[in-house]
């Protein structure tokens, strides 16, 4: 196809989707589309949650807007509004506008009754999630911390990719002794504390936080609606891995689903750097890692891992 070809083409599916999204707003305030069963990716940034995210979206039974929503989900309960505490959503916050919202807003863009959706805030508002979608499905993916916070500290030297959400937080970051003044991820509680810190604090911190909050919601959602992997199960063989988690969320596992999964590792979703198992014992950041190591040991037991992370 020619460039002016592929140029029109690209219009036409551009203004197609705009056509579609209005017929279903009007189809929607004439009579709302129930929202069925949406499943939720959550566990820590640079868990794997991307991986699993978009393999999710492969389904055929799953809308999905392919893209994290975190500017979305922000909007409904602006950081400004809760004077920068976190980016943690209690199940008192959710209300039924934010349920038809939420709703609208995915049945709009993907025509689907049952979507799936992914953003790297959300692992800390799975009560808020819960109280707004009861039949919810959550798919809790685990990594080993020492691979996790070294990918933690590798995208805190990428602010232009993981801090573009943070510019006008009100507190000077000077993290790594200010090489990094923007905050990257996510806010945790108690972040002020770690403005100066330095980058495998930091890490530790996010990593601690987000999956502290996790295990708890383990008490909270029914074993029926709760998925937990291991990402080094998925590493290690995901199709066994990915039909499991399909299997739980009630999502059907087809033949092209399993051919896809097959082949998922060959072309990873924003990896940093190959693919493989504790990279971090023979990266730049080992030192780093294993000093904050005993201050994650706790949770790192509570997910299933030993007491050295494997």
């Amino acid at each position: 196809m020619s460039e002016l070809g592929e140029k029109a083409a690209k219009t036409l599916r551009h203004y197609s989707g705009e056509l579609r999204q209005a017929l279903r707003g009007l189809r929607w305030s004439i009579t709302p589309v129930p929202i069925s069963r949406p499943v939720f990716i959550v566990g820590c940034s640079r868990a794997g949650t991307t991986l699993v995210y978009k393999t999710f979206s492969e389904a055929e039974d799953l809308g999905s807007l392919q893209k994290e929503t975190h500017d979305f989900w922000s909007e409904l309960h602006p950081l400004a509004e809760q004077q920068w505490r976190s980016h943690e959503l209690t199940a008192q916050q959710a209300s039924q506008h934010d349920r038809d919202t939420v709703a609208r807003y995915f049945y709009l863009h993907t025509g689907r009754r049952r979507f799936v959706d992914k953003n790297n805030q959300n692992g800390l508002c799975v009560p808020y999630l819960y109280a707004l979608f009861p039949d919810a499905h959550f798919v809790y993916v685990k990594r080993a911390p020492g691979d996790n916070i070294n990918s933690l500290i590798e995208g805190w030297r990428r602010p232009d990719e993981f801090a573009t959400w943070s510019d006008t937080l009100p507190a000077s970051v000077a993290v790594e002794g200010g090489a990094a003044d923007r905050w990257c991820f996510f806010l945790p509680p108690g972040w002020r504390d770690y403005l100066n810190a330095s980058l495998e604090e930091v890490g530790a911190l996010q990593y601690r936080s987000m999956n502290e909050a996790l295990v708890a919601c383990r008490t909270l959602i029914p074993p029926q609606q709760w998925t937990e992997i291991f990402y080094e199960d998925l590493l290690r063989d995901p199709v066994a891995g990915f039909r499991r988690a399909f299997t739980e969320a009630g999502v059907a596992f087809s033949a092209p689903l399993q051919r896809h999964c097959a082949e998922v590792l060959a072309k990873p979703y924003n990896a940093f750097s190959e693919i493989r198992l504790d990279k971090w014992r023979d990266g730049r950041n080992r030192e780093r890692i294993e000093r904050v190591l005993p201050s994650v040991a706790d949770v790192v037991r509570a997910m299933g891992y030993s007491s050295s992370g494997t």
